[in-house]
């Protein structure tokens, strides 16, 4: 597929896409033309991307764990205590997170079980 079309199935823009492309985050194989092609499967690529670095995790990071998502086998030899330290951080942060969209959530849903049963 084209970079158009990975945009429309991702939500992300070409711009964005050329980015990750800059960054090594996904990869594209080029046409005779230059037009960059891109395989089904980045598709979920891009997505991981985008929902890491919602999470708050930098590119640089993202970069380094990628492989260990895909292929679940996990890359130590390069994990600088930087790296380790900043991953810790991200990781507390992302565990808090999720007890505050838990929570909310499931305020959510008591409000909406109060207003079903209101209307009943």
């Amino acid at each position: 597929m084209r970079i158009g079309e990975l945009s429309e199935r991702t939500g992300a823009s070409r711009r964005l896409l050329r980015y990750y492309e800059e960054q090594g985050l996904i990869e594209s194989d080029r046409r005779p033309n230059g037009y960059r092609e891109y395989g089904d499967a980045i598709v979920d690529r891009v997505l991981q991307v985008r929902g890491l670095l919602d999470a708050g995790l930098p590119t640089r990071v993202i970069k380094q764990i990628l492989p260990c998502l895909e292929t679940r086998v996990i890359h130590v030899a390069d994990a600088t205590p930087e790296t380790i330290a900043t991953l810790e951080g991200e990781l507390d942060r992302m565990t808090e997170r999720i007890r505050c969209l838990t929570r909310n959530r499931d305020a959510v849903a008591a409000y909406l079980d109060a207003v079903r049963r209101a209307r009943r």
